[in-house]
């Protein structure tokens, strides 16, 4: 499957900024920052882009991250070490909301 190229940019720059895999503690925060800036089927493809290319247990997890991204709140820590590896690895996040 071809991804549209902000989704491929996107799964790229995790793939680089995340070499040994995303953490699974850092997959609902991460779908929760990246949840703010594309849609639920850029989202998807992203998260299914991340599983194919994951451990069959990661695909799993992922999944349910993203079921949990609309069903958990998410701790201001958990979004704050997140933003922080993201904004380290050069992606452009937007300003912390008050």
């Amino acid at each position: 499957m071809v991804l549209p190229p902000l989704v491929a940019k996107i799964v790229g720059w995790l793939r680089s900024g995340y070499p040994n895999g995303v953490p699974e503690r850092d997959y609902i925060p991460l779908f929760a920052l990246l949840g703010g800036q594309l849609t639920d089927d850029e989202l998807t493809l992203v998260a299914s882009e991340l599983a194919f290319s994951s451990a069959p247990g990661a695909a799993e997890e992922i999944k349910k991250a993203i079921s949990a991204v609309t069903h958990t709140t998410v701790t201001e820590s958990d979004i704050a070490r997140v933003r922080s590896h993201l904004a380290a690895g050069g992606w452009p996040l937007p300003p912390e909301r008050d």
